[in-house]
């Protein structure tokens, strides 16, 4: 196989996320269905961030602001992104108090995903115009016993624990931030997208970038089997996992792409990120 014969003797690390909001693109790799693209190294968004800034990563899952942050490093994987055009929800706030009410209050972020956080802080400052007090919580998943004693007025939650979080109804108010970014802008929102080091080997990096694709194919041709391992593994109904994956998109598309660009911008506009270009791998 092609695929397989452009990685031999270049093997490549390539970053994974083991939420299941990812399930469609790795999937196929780990049941065996599709070879893997190099060795696979599975940490939280923020660690993986920072291992393919430092090169220890050649291939990986990074939030949309990772890649505007070190894009003169990075090329974009076409066509391969995890995004909404609504709802998301798998990033919530959750809240005491009514969103347009947190001016000064204390809303606990996790360091897990800079992309939800920055989202958070555009909506806070442009749509809802309040400027809170952010603070880290020292677990990278809340849950309600480690956020009972931790005194705040609200507290984004990210990735599964955002879904049982919110299957429990702890909190009076919740806010899903695709959802209101879609209000906001009528745009979908790009939170995570597959990057390569500009260093790497570029065969390598196209053979893994076709494994991807591949693995994908298999996964979004047989949601009802992620959902199940999903539900396995996170302890949430199926239904909810299939309706959750579902509505999920893992294209980059030019509709995707405005989206990406409107968001960079406005960081940009805020000194937040240094620039919004793209510029995306030759698979020529």
């Amino acid at each position: 196989m092609a695929e397989l014969a452009s990685l031999q003797g270049k093997k490549l690390r390539v970053g994974r996320i083991p939420y299941i909001n990812c399930y469609p693109v790795y999937r196929a790799i780990d049941r065996g269905v599709v070879p893997a693209p190099g060795e696979m190294i599975t940490g939280t968004p923020a660690e993986l961030n920072d291992l393919l800034a430092a090169g220890e990563l050649q291939v990986s899952v990074v939030s949309a602001v990772e890649y505007a942050r070190n894009a003169a490093a990075y090329h974009l994987l076409p066509d391969l992104a995890v995004s909404c055009d609504g709802p998301v929800r798998s990033v919530l706030l959750f809240s005491r108090r009514p969103a347009e009410e947190l001016d000064g209050a204390t809303v606990l972020v996790s360091a897990s995903s800079r992309t939800s956080v920055y989202l958070l802080e555009l909506l806070c400052r442009e749509v809802w115009g309040v400027n809170p007090k952010f603070a880290v919580a020292r677990a990278e998943a809340p849950d309600l016993d480690s956020l009972a004693g931790l005194p705040h007025d609200a507290v984004l939650v990210i990735g599964d624990p955002a879904l049982l979080l919110g299957a429990r109804g702890s909190y009076p108010l919740r806010y899903d931030l695709g959802e209101e970014w879609k209000r906001w802008t009528g745009l979908p929102f790009v939170f995570a997208v597959w990057a390569a080091r500009r260093d790497a080997d570029p065969d390598s990096v196209k053979a893994a970038h076709r494994l991807l694709l591949r693995s994908r194919e298999w996964g979004l041709s047989h949601l009802e089997i992620l959902a199940e391992d999903a539900a396995r593994a996170t302890g949430i109904g199926v239904p909810a996992c299939l309706e959750y994956l579902s509505g999920l998109d893992y294209g980059l598309g030019y509709r995707h792409l405005e989206g990406l660009t409107s968001f960079l911008r406005r960081l940009a506009s805020r000194g937040m990120v240094r620039d919004g270009t793209l510029a995306f791998l030759s698979v020529a």
